[in-house]
This record gives C-alpha cells, sequence and structure tokens, in this order.
C-alpha cells in the first residue's frame, strides 16, 4: 500500500524557529500616550513601536557599561 498524502491544513503557515514570546506589562497612561505619538508619527503599529523602544533601550544599556 501507499501512503495517502495529507490533506493541507488551513491558515497560515508557521514561522521557521516557532512563535514569537509575548510579554506584556503594565505603562503608566502617560507613558502609554507618548508610545501611541512615536507609533503615530513613525507611521508603525503600537506593538511595533515598543518593540523598537525596548531594542533602543537594550543597545543604549549595553553601551553605557
Amino acid at each position: 500500500m501507499s501512503a495517502t498524502p495529507l490533506p493541507k491544513k488551513m491558515g497560515r503557515p508557521p514561522k521557521p524557529g516557532g512563535h514569537d514570546v509575548l510579554v506584556a506589562g503594565r505603562v503608566p497612561t502617560a507613558t502609554a500616550a507618548a508610545i501611541d505619538a512615536y507609533a503615530k508619527r513613525s507611521e508603525i503599529t503600537r506593538s511595533e513601536a515598543v518593540r523598537r523602544l525596548v531594542e533602543l533601550g537594550l543597545k543604549a544599556k549595553g553601551k553605557a557599561r
């Protein structure tokens, strides 16, 4: 007997390397407003703004040491 091929699954194909990690946290209202303003100026989503700002912060912290 020959093996029958599996049917294709619906939806997005999986990402190489798996899913990204979800990190949730609370920020003060003023900080959220500043993030939203940065996102609007940069024409990106709030999530992308947070990712970029965290990366910038991590790079800046690394340079100080």
